[in-house]
């Protein structure tokens, strides 16, 4: 009895994979991989950093920040930031430009720390 226990027990459990995570679920970071090679397909542009990341109830919510427009010095190179909304799985679900930014100006405050 305790056999089919434990055999009961190992098929209800998660298996989990190297990193940690139960198989078949994404890691944060394979998420945020997929996330910016995406992104970079659909858009053309290269995305240059992920400055915030978070789990909703659907997915995922990203900002990725990106280089729209490049000018000589490069302090006044105009960058986007990108609010990107993924699946559960990882997929890219949408994207919007929620601002736009010269490189070398500094953020003015932001309601809700954004």
């Amino acid at each position: 009895m305790s056999q089919g226990s434990s055999a009961s027990h190992a098929q209800n459990s998660p298996r989990k994979a190297g990193d940690g995570t139960p198989q078949g679920e994404l890691s944060p970071m394979e998420v945020l991989r997929r996330a910016r090679a995406e992104f970079a397909e659909l858009t053309g542009m290269t995305p240059e950093a992920v400055s915030s990341f978070e789990p909703t109830e659907d997915g995922w919510e990203l900002e990725i920040e990106v280089l729209e427009l490049a000018r000589v010095p490069d302090t006044m190179s105009l960058i986007a930031s990108y609010e990107v909304e993924l699946t559960a799985d990882g997929e890219l679900a949408g994207y919007r430009r929620v601002r736009r930014y010269e490189r070398g100006r500094a953020d003015a405050h932001r309601p809700g720390g954004r």
